[in-house]
């Protein structure tokens, strides 16, 4: 282990879901902006290989990479705040772990010795850990740990974790987060869950150095003192996390509380200069003190679970700011959507979002909504599977091709204009076998993409295995639907726009996968500035 990288490992307990990933990527864009170059990983500790074959409703969106990984969610926090990309190695899965372990076996590396929990397992771990720190590029790395500690899955992680900071024990600490309940009937907040949570810690050998108390009322002196004191933890290594009003308010609150400085003290390293997080502060005021209100409807099939479609309501709340509005999102069930009841559900929408996904459920609402979101002129942002209904449903209504459908739905649809990629043709897999990650777009100058990107060759992240069929395109053109953006060296459409319509595109691509605080995405600044006229 190179001794110039510091690791942070990031543990919950008590409950799960109560924000080690906003925590994690709060602390790096602290310690980033004390000069630190900062990288964040995630662990997560379920047998799947990836998220990418996991449904929404489990485990929220998939992200992905530039280099194609498929990746759980908290990795597009650390994007958005960090503005530093990821990559396969910063998330790692039980499942990933152990295939790697097996094949080991199956060569024979392990020299015919008994494959076990200890030490293989964990000698996986840590080195998974330590790959982003080897590569000499960070001088932190931050591992967060999926799951609440005690959880069965999650015992060979904290273990690892108990060998690394046993090994190298000025080069890592551990901030654990946990949960501070407020009883009402008894009007008080409660530290003994987090006492327990702690005391679990400590049975599995790991004495956290930072506790992270998530609260929804003030933590006063004298509870701190309580948990430092039931806890082993220094009083100024209690933090306070209280509920923020926004994801964004959570980094100048962890730098109120100082906890970027107590990690780099815990880790003998020098505090530089104290962050003045200019641009930041100006996103923040901006996003709260906006000017005008616009409404967006955004049509998926997985809307009752938010998290689903994080990426693309993080990207809109970028968008706002960078227009001075409030984007407020009126969320549309696509399975509801008829053409009776389409008028009614758009009342009060200023653009609409058609949003991506997989399979058949939802698709005729999402068709529905492209043609009232053309024959209105409504502003319209397809992505993905929402680009590919906008072309259904053109093929539809106005070229009258009355089967225009994808494969996807029906194979032997007689109007396949969107159809499965040639490479796609022979794979029976599902696991990570799509068009993923980064690929070029060539725009064609003067469209509506070209005037927002305000450039001819672009690079976006993919995620899907149909596409636009190639031998409609004459028709399409001919007929008002234009290809503005081709990948330059397969061909592949991945945007169409109508150019009669006010704002009308569809990206084959995921936009959302790349806006940032620092970078908001431009389609979705130009989708949000059509909606506000």
């Amino acid at each position: 282990m190179s001794n110039s990288t510091k690791y942070i490992f990031v543990t919950g307990g008590v409950t799960s879901s109560l924000g080690k990933g906003i925590i994690a990527a709060s602390l790096a864009k602290l310690l980033q902006a004390r000069g630190y170059s900062t990288t964040i990983q995630k662990l997560d500790p379920y047998i799947n290989i990836d998220p990418g074959t996991l449904n929404p409703y489990e485990h929220g969106e998939c992200f992905v990479t530039d280099d194609g990984a498929e990746t759980d969610l908290d990795l597009g926090h650390y994007e958005r705040f960090l503005n530093v990309p990821t990559s396969q190695a910063n998330n790692v899965t039980t499942g990933r772990i152990y295939q790697s372990v097996i094949e080991k076996e199956r060569k024979g590396e392990y020299l015919g010795k008994t494959v076990q929990v200890i030490p293989h397992i964990t000698d996986e771990i840590k080195e998974r850990i330590q790959i982003l720190g080897k590569k000499g590029t960070y001088d932190i790395v931050i591992t967060e740990i999926g799951g609440t500690v005690g959880d069965i899955e999650s015992l060979p992680y904290v273990e690892a974790v108990r060998q690394m900071k046993w090994e190298h024990e000025d080069d890592c600490i551990v901030v654990h987060l946990t949960l501070i309940p407020y009883l009402s009937a008894a009007g008080e907040l409660k530290t003994k869950p987090t006492q327990h949570s702690v005391k679990q810690l400590l049975e599995l050998g790991v004495q956290p150095d930072i506790l992270c108390c998530r609260t929804e009322h003030e933590l006063d002196l004298t509870l701190r003192k309580k948990i430092a004191k039931f806890c082993n933890v220094n009083i100024n290594a209690v933090i306070e996390a209280r509920d923020a009003e926004s994801i964004y308010d959570v980094p100048l609150l962890m730098q109120d509380e100082n906890l970027d400085k107590i990690a780099l003290d815990k880790l003998n390293l020098p505090a530089k200069s104290t962050p003045e997080l200019k641009n930041w502060k100006e996103f923040l005021t901006r996003l709260k003190n906006p000017t005008s209100e616009t409404t967006i409807g955004l049509v998926g099939k997985y809307v009752e679970l938010k998290d689903s479609y994080k990426s693309i309501s993080e990207s809109l709340i970028h968008a706002g700011v960078v227009n001075n509005t409030k984007v407020n999102v009126h969320w549309i069930h696509s399975d509801k959507l008829t053409s009776d009841n389409i008028s009614k559900e758009m009342e009060g929408v200023d653009g609409v979002l058609v949003a991506p996904g997989f399979g058949s459920r939802g698709i005729s609402g999402k068709i529905e909504t492209v043609r009232y979101a053309r024959e209105n002129k409504l502003p319209f942002f397809g992505i993905c599977l929402g680009m590919q209904c906008a072309v259904i449903e053109f093929g539809r209504n106005v070229l009258g091709l009355t089967d225009a459908h994808t494969t996807e739905i029906i194979e032997d649809c007689a109007s396949p204009v969107i159809d499965l990629m040639a490479e796609q043709k022979n794979i029976s897999n599902l696991g990570g076998t799509m068009r993923l990650g980064a690929y070029k777009c060539q725009l064609t100058p003067g469209s509506k993409v070209y005037k927002a990107y305000n450039t001819d060759l672009i690079s976006e992240r993919h995620r899907h295995r149909y596409e636009f069929n190639d031998s409609f395109l004459k028709q399409y053109e001919e007929n008002g639907m234009k290809a503005t953006g081709k990948n330059p060296e397969s061909g592949l459409v991945e945007v169409v726009e109508i150019s009669e319509h006010p704002w009308f595109v569809g990206a084959q691509f995921h936009p959302e996968y790349k806006s940032t605080v620092a970078n908001p995405h431009p389609l979705f600044a130009a989708f949000v500035k059509a909606s506000m006229k």
